[in-house]
């Protein structure tokens, strides 16, 4: 059987992988599992419960209440709220268990579940386990009062963005740190569709809405921080000073500049990496970023005399680093961004406050993108293959380590098995589009032949 569990939950094809038995199952276990570990002693336990914007969250939803209900514990349902929403909540409400039905930047029929420990922060690959390997067990149940009570909240989330409004006024030391500046949103008609505008209005930042009209099928449908085309032209029609893109969840976000060029997560790091260093919160002048960072970001804080510690990619595993070092800043290119002195994951709408706060003081974007070169960079996904031998092919090695000799230090090429998708990833970077695009394809084309099912 293959693990339900990958890097960001359990996550597929809604009402066929994603079942309502399976959620309920799920939830079952989660909540056994924890109480076996000691994590409920002393107290009736209690989950917060959120979800983004597809149809099938809605069953979903009422199969993961129901389970945890089933099994003893009381839920507060969120409703529609971004993850980091989630997170945060779990930690304020001091609840000991935090659900998120999503499937973040994937395709509307996908959906999936994640959950957050006591505090806001992922479960441990160890608990992750233990909780799959006891799906479908036959459990005790309780009965009468001991049953989980069910309540449904929206309020909660008004305590979510009061946090994101005091976040960026300690970060951008001013009551309303975007004012005068004109940003467009893009919601990705997901769960930051009408919490997203309202944390940028809040802050004094006049917003133009796109993709915030969810209708529960239209996630992720060619908009959002997967598909930045339309949103660099409604900059640029706006005469804007940035764009911000969510996914479904709002637990990453991308940038436009008011020229129409992409800001990606690196370049937002590279960005907060130096005015944290400036603030003295940067600690210990280091960040960390996944193996899939941009070279030019490891370029630009080389000559900033900031350090970078690496890690495999998922935000699960930059958070991990994060705390065992103590670092307050770390994220992926693809634009999940965690400050710790904030939030305990990924937040896209917190991402997009800190960033248009440097905006507001510099005046422009595109200037501060410049101060972050990265290098050209190609990412083909390979579906149909065997994601299992990407690392012990000899054929494929061979390859791989030819097209590093021909880049020798001016570029970078990386494999790895997507944790999400059923798909190899080829990333190759090089001084050129053309060459990073000739040596991608050549490695794509081998891993296609050789690890074909």
């Amino acid at each position: 059987m293959a693990r339900l569990f990958g890097t960001d939950g359990v996550r597929g094809v809604a009402n066929r992988d994603i079942t309502a038995e399976l959620a309920l199952d799920l939830a079952v276990a989660a909540a056994h599992v924890l109480a076996e570990r000691g994590e409920f002693s002393g107290h009736r336990p209690r989950a917060v419960l959120g979800r983004d914007t597809r149809l099938s969250g809605q069953f979903l939803a009422s199969a993961v209440a129901a389970g945890l209900a089933s099994a003893g514990v009381d839920v507060i349902d969120l409703g529609v709220i971004p993850t980091p929403g989630v997170a945060y909540l779990t930690g304020s409400t001091e609840a000991d268990l935090g659900v998120v039905i999503s499937a973040s930047h994937n395709p509307m029929p996908d959906n999936g579940i994640k959950f957050f420990a006591r505090g806001g922060v992922k479960l441990p690959d160890a608990v992750e386990e233990a909780i799959e390997a006891r799906v479908g067990d036959a459990w005790e149940r309780p009965t009468g009062g001991a049953v989980g009570e069910v309540i449904a909240s929206d309020e909660l989330a008004a305590d979510y963005l009061a946090h994101l409004a005091h976040a960026v006024q300690e970060f951008g030391g001013a009551a309303s740190p975007l004012e005068g500046l004109t940003i467009v949103v893009d919601g990705a008609h997901g769960a930051a569709s009408a919490i997203g505008p309202a944390a940028l209005e809040a802050a004094g930042a006049n917003v133009v809405r796109l993709h915030c009209a969810p209708d529960g099928r239209n996630i992720n449908a060619g908009v959002g921080s997967t598909h930045l085309g339309p949103l660099a032209a409604a900059v640029v029609n706006e005469g804007a000073h940035m764009g911000v893109a969510f996914d479904g969840d709002a637990d990453r976000c991308l940038a436009i500049d008011e020229d129409g060029a992409t800001v990606n997560g690196d370049h937002i790091l590279g960005l907060l990496a130096r005015a944290m260093r400036d603030a003295g919160t940067l600690y210990r002048d280091t960040m960390v970023a996944t193996v899939m960072s941009n070279l030019g970001l490891h370029h630009a804080m080389r000559d900033a005399d900031i350090d970078i510690v690496e890690t495999a990619v998922g935000d699960r595993y930059v958070l991990e680093a994060m705390r065992e070092g103590g670092y307050t800043l770390g994220g992926e290119q693809s634009g999940h961004v965690i400050v710790s002195r904030y939030a305990t994951t990924g937040d896209g709408i917190l991402t997009s406050l800190l960033l248009a706060s440097l905006v507001a003081k510099s005046g422009s974007l595109a200037e501060l993108a410049r101060g972050v070169q990265t290098l050209p960079q190609v990412l083909i996904n390979v579906a149909g293959v065997d994601r299992s031998r990407v690392h012990t092919d000899a054929e494929l090695g061979k390859e791989l380590e030819s097209v590093r000799t021909e880049l020798g230090d001016s570029g970078r090429v990386l494999l790895r098995a997507s944790g999400t998708e059923p798909l190899i990833r080829v990333m190759v970077e090089a001084a050129t589009p053309e060459a990073a695009q000739q040596h991608a394809d050549r490695l794509a084309a081998v891993v296609a032949v050789r690890l074909s099912l």
